[in-house]
């Protein structure tokens, strides 16, 4: 599993969803649901992403941008439209005045709004919980990510906007794939723009030497690697990986490698009952007290308080 497989596999188990939102104005929907990700593209109309911390921003058709959690922010017709509603945890859907709205506003198949024939048309997607594997690509995003139409184009938004509304076997399924793949291609034209700040393993990932060992340690964490089989893996000598992989990745291999493991470790226990035991050894550890030492010393508490959110 490489790092932009496990952005997608933690949010997609941890609960995703997609809509198309129909709005006639006047509109405006105070997002206050603490998801991590949010992806939204207008596909008729227009609409304003206005955070509480810096300026608006207008989304055209075509437009995709991507909001990151948990601060609130507000989607309207207009820059300076007062809240009409309000989106809070688990996707509760009220008035100002906490009356429910998810009956009133309920259009059809995953299709919400105040006007089944409004002018404007979202199409939104959610990731409800992030994870630490995730983290550490999405750490790297601006809070708002603005791609203008004219900037890039996506083949999977006329696909996306045809299958949202389809009520067929597996389509929870296709959909999540959909909006996976749209959250990656959205991540590879961010960062592939001038001046871009990707993270350095990121980047790294384009180098023929440092790009393979890195997908070695991220797809097989578990293997009991050393900075030896790693070089004789990569085809180049010891002393030659780990210099270049330090330069470029601003760590040596080994440190990235505990840190990647406690990434996943991290995700293990917080979204399965899986034993400590078993945690350890999927991520490459030989059992609970090797696995609580790393912890403990990287992250300052041990795997039991993590998972129990202390």
């Amino acid at each position: 599993m490489d790092a932009l497989a496990g952005l997608l596999d933690g949010p997609r188990a941890r609960g995703a969803f997609l809509l198309r939102m129909v709005m006639e104005p006047p509109w405006s929907v105070r997002i206050e649901d603490r998801s991590p990700i949010c992806l939204m593209s207008v596909t008729e109309g227009e609409a304003w992403i206005v955070p509480d911390a810096g300026e608006p921003v207008r989304l055209r058709p075509g437009d995709l941008a991507v909001a990151r959690g948990p601060e609130p922010y507000t989607v309207a017709d207009g820059p300076d439209a007062p809240p009409r509603a309000v989106i809070g945890p688990g996707g509760v859907c009220t008035t100002l005045t906490g009356e429910p709205l998810s009956e009133t506003m309920h259009l059809g198949v995953r299709t919400w709004g105040n006007a089944a024939d409004g002018e404007t048309t979202v199409l939104v997607g959610t990731y409800r919980m992030d994870g630490e594997v995730g983290r550490r690509l999405l750490d790297a995003l601006p809070a708002f990510v603005h791609l203008p139409a004219e900037e890039w184009n996506c083949p999977l938004m006329p696909y996306l906007d045809e299958e949202i509304s389809r009520d067929e076997p597996g389509q929870s399924v296709v959909l999540d794939r959909l909006l996976d793949l749209l959250l990656i291609a959205v991540l590879r034209a961010w960062f592939a723009r001038p001046g871009a700040e990707a993270p350095a393993w990121y980047r790294a990932m384009g180098d023929p030497v440092v790009g393979r060992a890195l997908r070695l340690l991220q797809n097989d964490p578990a293997h009991p690697w050393t900075v030896a089989t790693l070089a004789a893996k990569a085809g180049v000598s010891r002393a030659g990986l780990a210099r270049r992989f330090t330069e470029l990745v601003g760590e040596p291999p080994m440190t990235y490698l505990t840190g990647w493991r406690l990434a996943l470790a991290a995700d293990l226990l917080r979204e399965t009952d899986a034993t400590i035991e078993s945690v350890a050894r999927q991520v490459g550890y030989s059992g609970a007290f090797a696995l609580s030492a790393s912890f403990k010393r990287v992250r300052g508490l041990s795997p039991q308080e993590y998972r129990r959110g202390d």
